[in-house]
């Protein structure tokens, strides 16, 4: 039997904008070159990509003969909302398309007291954030949403997270959906406004290889605060696993400390003795005044000795289960983040890296510490809407419905 022969499909205008938005073709002439398609249907497909407003066009320098025309991504044509939920506090920010907070809120807002309270509270104050961002309710074209526990990305559901009781499953999408209808209104597109659902160490981990480590191929964060969890990004693309429990390392079993209990309902997890709740629970009875990782945060910052000496304990414990991430994964840059993620913490954590993994696996790695703060989250989940809506099939949908909607064939 003969090979089967596969025709390339054609480029469509999703593609084009997949390759103006990476970089990779910025004129016609690139364009053509990239895809092989005639002058005309490339064109033909701006022309697409230009009605809809997604394009922007500058002149580039001349080098003797006619200068080029640039082709570039409009990253103001359209707005996102980003919710950043924390244990004890939320974010929320207006973004452009390429990431950049244009407004933002942070509040108290108790994690505890279950989605119906949460995701209403922080939908009330989109109407104020769009306002001050000076954008159009109708060009917001996602919600974005970062939560302290596994996400199943496919339906953007939480599943059994230990640290949100009342969370297991909730349609989280949904309900976001119509508070956002009750307090915003109409999106972009006729019908709910698109909402995705991630983990937070996911999409901090996005946000920090995307802005600062982008030629990095395998990256890892862990973030440390009232949990522990971890986000991968291989090939520039977040991995989940099969169901979105890829980075849980907060639940691996610790060797000495089968007397821990964990929020999760076990014992000796890591989490339950190198958390940021964890080290609260220590400093809260060595007069340390500490209820939460962000406490913990404020007594290192304080130069709080006991508080010191307990983060880099907990840093040696976190090292020690990186040794195992380190050595099957071989990434580049192992960030740490989160409130625990000082000088203190990174030490341990250096300590027992360098000493348990061969030297061939830390050759080619680097160490370090968050470059995005608090705002990794934000910018993570943002990232991740413009990355699924502007995907190359999802964004020639989109055009349909826009053109559709606005009378042009």
């Amino acid at each position: 039997m003969g090979e089967r022969v596969t025709t390339p499909q054609p480029v469509s205008a999703g593609g084009l904008l997949d390759l103006i938005r990476s970089g990779r073709a910025n004129t016609r002439a690139a364009l053509q070159r990239a895809t092989g398609l005639s002058r005309s249907t490339v064109g033909q497909r701006l022309d697409l990509l230009n009605r809809a407003g997604w394009l922007r066009h500058t002149t580039g320098t001349s080098t003797g003969g006619r200068p080029s025309e640039r082709i570039a991504f409009d990253p103001t044509h359209a707005s996102v909302l980003a919710v950043d939920l924390e244990t004890r506090h939320a974010r929320a920010a207006v973004l452009d398309l390429t990431g950049t907070i244009i407004a933002e809120h942070t509040g108290p807002l108790d994690i505890t007291e279950g989605p119906d309270h949460v995701l209403d509270h922080v939908t009330r104050w989109f109407p104020d954030l769009i306002a001050a961002a000076g954008a159009d309710p109708s060009r917001v074209c996602g919600v974005g949403l970062s939560v302290p526990g596994p996400v199943d990305w496919e339906v953007g559901r939480v599943v059994e997270p230990p640290i949100m009781p009342g969370w297991d499953r909730y349609p989280i999408r949904e309900r976001l959906q119509d508070a956002y209808a009750r307090h915003v209104g109409a999106s972009l597109e006729a019908g709910p406004v698109p909402v995705l659902v991630d983990n937070d160490a996911n999409l901090m981990a996005l946000a920090e290889q995307q802005a600062n480590h982008r030629d990095c191929c395998a990256f890892v964060l862990v973030k440390v605060s009232t949990g522990i969890g971890a986000g991968v990004v291989v090939d520039g693309h977040v991995y989940r696993g099969i169901d979105g429990g890829a980075g849980d390392i907060g639940h691996i079993r610790v060797h000495d400390r089968a007397d821990a209990l964990c929020m999760c309902g076990s014992y000796g997890c890591l989490a339950a003795v190198a958390s940021g709740r964890a080290l609260a629970k220590e400093l809260s009875g060595a007069d340390g005044n500490a209820a939460s990782g962000s406490d913990v945060r404020r007594l290192l910052a304080e130069g709080h000795p006991d508080a010191i000496r307990l983060a880099r304990e907990a840093g040696r414990r976190v090292g020690e289960v990186l040794v195992t991430v380190v050595t099957l994964l071989n990434p580049g840059v192992l960030m740490l983040a989160g409130d625990l993620s000082g000088v203190p913490f990174m030490t341990g954590v250096r300590e027992l890296l360098y000493q348990r993994a061969m030297p061939r696996t830390t050759a080619n790695l680097q160490i370090v510490t968050s470059r995005l703060g608090d705002h990794a989250g934000l910018i993570g989940a943002a990232t991740t809407v413009v990355e699924h809506l502007y995907s190359p099939a999802r964004a020639d949908a989109r055009l349909a419905r826009i053109l559709t909607q606005s009378g042009r064939p």
